[in-house]
């Protein structure tokens, strides 16, 4: 009897303690899944490198539930980009995808993801990420300011100086299109004459060409349209042969290894960014400001004094608004399920006055504010 009850027990322990597994099991916390793709090499480096340094300060949990990223980098590549939203979607089931880090990159994956009705936030500037809101651009959202906002900045500094002429200069991407569409449509509606427009691929190593054709139609002022390191390239010509004039260029290279590269050649140019740069100079009264400061002060803390990025913001931001959103679409499905993904896509949507580190963002079917 003895030795047939000893026997039995470590099955009963055995049994016991399935069962306990077993119990346990429904009680594990659902997982988020942001997937990633980033131009972390190429000419978008500059802006994905601070991207994914963001990304990786946020915590291992989201809205309550815990949280997983897979980061891949695209390389500022298309076809790259438009592997790993395929593989983000087929292979790691992904609930959203950020990125990617430049316009042609980010059109890429809206394309593939919307197509699958996967959100998309992309950290680019490009309008043509989000707009006409149609076919895969309704799953579709952007954080930069549009094109509109930033040209009509340009335009009320360009006539306080009295200016009344420009060219302009752009990467031949659909970023340095959509601006140059963008600025030839406001321009005429401001009084503002455009004399020249001149392009470039963002790995020319030279644009004296361009450059000598700007000079010669002897603009009040010059525009570069370009993201990166890329677009100091025409600034830096400018400045050796001599350019006296207004020079502007768009947040597509508001980070340190621009300034790096144009060195004092940069000296004297504009550029439109959002408050975050300069969030310690802000206001008390202004509403960014106390978002902005927690993330430099944030950023700053893992990266160094001097290091805050606008690209990294833009990235941080992004997180912000999933999360937000992510409370919302809890309340109607799981994580990993396309009815999760589709109440994640309708709560960004919805918001409105949501406060980061940027900007205010209003989102709609219809438009996006950033204020």
């Amino acid at each position: 009897m003895f030795a047939s009850t000893s026997c039995h027990r470590p099955s009963l322990r055995r049994v016991v303690a399935v069962l306990a597994l077993g119990l346990a099991a429904p009680l594990a916390l659902a997982e988020i899944h942001i997937g990633v793709t980033l131009s972390t090499t190429g000419p978008g480096a500059s802006l994905g490198i601070p991207a994914e340094q963001a990304l990786k300060m946020w915590p291992a949990e989201m809205a309550g539930e815990k949280l997983r990223f897979t980061i891949l980098n695209d390389g500022t590549d298309t076809t790259t980009a438009t592997k790993n939203t395929q593989r983000l979607i087929v292979e790691d089931k992904v609930d959203i995808i950020i990125g990617s880090s430049v316009t042609p990159t980010s059109l890429a994956v809206v394309e593939t993801a919307g197509s699958a009705q996967v959100p998309v936030v992309s950290l680019a500037g490009g309008g043509a990420i989000v707009l006409p809101q149609d076919g895969p651009r309704k799953w579709a959202f952007k954080l930069s300011p549009t094109e509109a906002i930033s040209i009509g900045l340009v335009f009320d500094h360009l006539q306080k100086m009295k200016g009344k002429t420009i060219a302009t200069i752009g990467i031949s991407t659909s970023y340095g299109e959509g601006f140059l569409k963008a600025t030839e449509a406001i321009a005429a509606q401001r009084g503002v004459r455009i004399l020249t427009s001149e392009r470039y691929n963002p790995t020319d190593p030279s644009v004296t060409a361009q450059v000598l054709k700007l000079l010669a139609a002897n603009p009040d002022a010059i525009y570069i349209f370009a993201a990166g390191t890329p677009g100091a390239l025409p600034q830096i010509e400018l400045a050796r042969r001599g350019y006296k004039g207004l020079v502007y260029q768009t947040q597509g290279v508001a980070n340190n290894d621009f300034l790096r590269v144009g060195g004092k050649d940069l000296e004297g140019g504009y550029m439109t960014v959002a408050p975050v740069l300069v969030a310690d100079q802000l206001p008390d009264a202004n509403p960014m400001k106390k978002a902005a400061l927690d993330f430099v002060q944030r950023f700053e803390a893992k990266q160094g004094p001097g290091s805050r990025s606008l690209f990294a913001a833009t990235a941080w931001d992004a997180l912000l608004i999933v999360q937000q959103a992510a409370r919302e679409a809890l309340k109607k499905a799981k994580p990993g399920t396309p009815e999760f993904r589709a109440a994640l896509r309708d709560a960004i949507e919805g918001l409105h006055d949501f406060v980061g580190s940027e900007g205010v963002y209003n989102m709609s079917a219809s438009r996006l504010m950033h204020s």
